[in-house]
């Protein structure tokens, strides 16, 4: 027998032939793990987690049908390029040869996703889905600073800057925005894009500490793919309401930091070729394009103001359409019709304290007119058909008696409430009520605040729908002779409420009855429980105190009936419900505390 030889090794099945360790991969694709990252990263490609691990518990496994999937990608080789070109162009700084290495660099090996993300994401719809961190990860990165320790671009910085306005300028003109919620890590937002409700968090506008213990090359590489998404579904959404894309900015309002503001685009097909007026001297034709084109410039502030209903129709400019003027159809649903006119008659200032992108991009999307403090405004502060002033601190200035002065809180509420609050509780100086999460279902959490009772309230009453008096418990509704006394029903209406109420109310008492005796075990017809119910309910009020021993005894053979996975789950469940019960009961305990510390 020959000395190298060796014996074949025994075939691999199971997890040991499906699942890799992340080292193998690495080492079967012939790439740093960092290259292997961001691979995985834009692909879409994550750990599993085998039902046995067959090399320990302390190793990252990866699919092998995964692993083969990255090896045939083109992109691979493209990374392969890229790192033979930095290490030419650091061959040649080493050398000296300036030269060479400013050549080197002006030819870098460039890639495009998107062949990646029409492979991640076949429908337009699969995209929306999957938006949620997108919008989250682009808005944290426009407030991020440009720092150099962290390798954080400008360019960058600014692209997602204009991503996150092209977005929610597209969000205020479709009336889109449902639900906002100001908590202690940003704010949130939740709109209905095509059906698909789409929920991220954007950070607030306060200087932002970049930690040192963040791998920012992920968050770069996150960051890269999610650009280039939403550059796609911002392209698409642009061009279903007739809109040329990519818009632009006007450059005096995008110094004032007024971007959301300056979005605009060219009114015409041919403004996309850009001219320089100061080249053209001899040529006649050209010098008029020119002039056409500086026209454009100075009324882009007038087009954008369009874009979000900030000009009333008869002011000058407000026939230059940036879009098409959307009429209310059978096609807009009910929600979107009342998010279209909640703020439909008024007309805000915000003074500078505020959250101004905030509310330059929510406002809108209910309708109402805003302006701000500042160069490049739409209108001043001492305009007379202001309506409310957005105010968080004392005004020092002139008080104007003709428009409300309010909290920012106002607003938010209003928008979760899609009704107009009373301005009562949120004036300044005071302290507003709680700021209620829209995201929380109060009734199957088993509290409700007592604000939100209010709010419902009033939503009824905006509704003109009759709810119980404060105070009273829900069955004085169904009540005839107390609603007969308040004088809401007449006698009439009143006995025939009776009567109803009487009829279902010994239906009721016959469906429990015959509950009972079927517990019971007492066997019975249907025409022996109406001829013989009396008797039927005197046979019943025997097994009334044995009816919860019997339950818990059901409960308790169920429970011996179940697989051991059910009856985790199920006790799983129990213990979310007690959890909950036990929740539900320190938020009371607290209510009762503050009613007590107040008297």
């Amino acid at each position: 027998m020959p000395k190298h030889y060796r014996p074949a090794g025994k075939k691999k099945e199971g997890n040991a032939a499906k699942y890799i360790t992340r080292t193998k991969a690495v080492h079967y694709l012939q790439v740093s793990l960092a290259t292997f990252r961001k691979l995985c990263i834009l692909k879409g490609i994550f750990p599993r987690e085998p039902k046995k691990k067959v090399e320990g518990n302390n190793k990252t496994y990866y699919h092998m049908k995964d692993i083969l999937f990255l090896a045939h990608e083109p992109l691979l080789e493209k990374f392969r390029d890229i790192k033979v070109h930095k290490r030419k162009v650091r061959k040649a700084e080493a050398r000296k040869n300036r030269d060479l290495a400013d050549r080197l660099l002006n030819r870098e090996p460039t890639y495009k996703l998107d062949r990646l993300i029409l492979e991640r994401y076949p429908t337009f719809i699969d995209a929306l889905r999957d938006l949620d961190d997108c919008l989250t990860m682009v808005h944290l990165f426009a407030a991020l600073p440009a720092a150099e320790g962290a390798r954080i671009q400008v360019e960058r910085i600014h692209n997602c800057r204009r991503l996150s306005h092209e977005w929610q300028a597209y969000i205020t003109r479709t009336h889109s925005l449902r639900k906002t919620f100001i908590s202690v890590k940003g704010i949130y937002y939740q709109a209905e894009v095509e059906g698909q409700k789409i929920t991220w968090l954007t950070p607030h506008a306060l200087q932002q500490v970049l930690p040192d213990d963040i791998d920012f090359n992920v968050m770069f590489t996150f960051a890269e793919f999610y650009e280039a998404l939403l550059g796609f579904i911002n392209f698409k959404l642009y061009h279903s309401i007739n809109v040329k894309y990519p818009p632009i900015l006007d450059p005096r309002l995008e110094a004032l930091a007024a971007e959301l503001y300056a979005l605009c685009r060219y009114i015409s097909a041919g403004s996309g070729r850009s001219v320089d007026p100061k080249a053209i001297t001899s040529n006649e034709d050209e010098q008029h394009e020119a002039e056409k084109l500086d026209t454009r410039s100075e009324e882009s502030e007038l087009r954008l103001a369009q874009l979000q209903h900030q000009l009333p129709t008869n002011e000058p400019g407000a026939l230059m359409h940036l879009m098409e003027e959307t009429k209310e159809n059978d096609d807009e649903d009910q929600e979107t019709k009342e998010c279209k006119n909640l703020f439909r008659n008024f007309k805000f200032f915000l003074s500078r304290e505020v959250p101004r992108e905030s509310l330059l991009f929510v406002i809108p999307a209910f309708g109402g007119v805003v302006s701000w403090e500042g160069d490049g405004s739409p209108y001043k502060e001492s305009d007379d058909t202001i309506t409310h002033q957005i105010v968080d601190r004392p005004t020092q200035g002139h008080l104007f008696l003709s428009r409300e002065y309010v909290q920012p809180q106002w607003v938010y509420d209003c928008i979760n409430a899609r009704i107009i609050l009373p301005t009562e509780g949120y004036l300044v100086g005071r302290v507003p009520p709680p700021h209620l999460s829209p995201f929380v279902d109060n009734e199957a959490e088993g509290y409700i605040p007592e604000y939100a009772d209010t709010i419902k309230r009033l939503q009824s009453a905006a509704k003109k729908q009759v709810l119980p008096m404060p105070g009273l418990e829900n069955q004085d509704l169904d009540n005839p002779q107390a609603l007969l006394a308040e004088g809401i029903i007449d006698r009439t209406e009143a006995n025939e409420a009776a009567e109803k109420k009487r009829k279902l109310m010994m239906l009721e008492k016959q469906y429990h009855d015959e509950l009972n005796m079927e517990l019971k075990g007492v066997t019975y017809s249907s025409s022996l429980s109406h001829k013989n119910l009396q008797s039927s309910v005197e046979d019943v009020e025997n097994v009334k105190e044995d009816n919860v021993t019997n339950v818990e005894q059901t409960e308790d053979l169920s429970k011996i009936s179940m697989s051991r996975k059910k009856r985790k789950l199920y006790e799983a469940m129990k213990i979310g419900e007690e959890r909950k019960k036990d929740k539900v009961r320190l938020l009371k305990d607290r209510k009762k505390k503050a009613e007590a510390s107040k008297s």
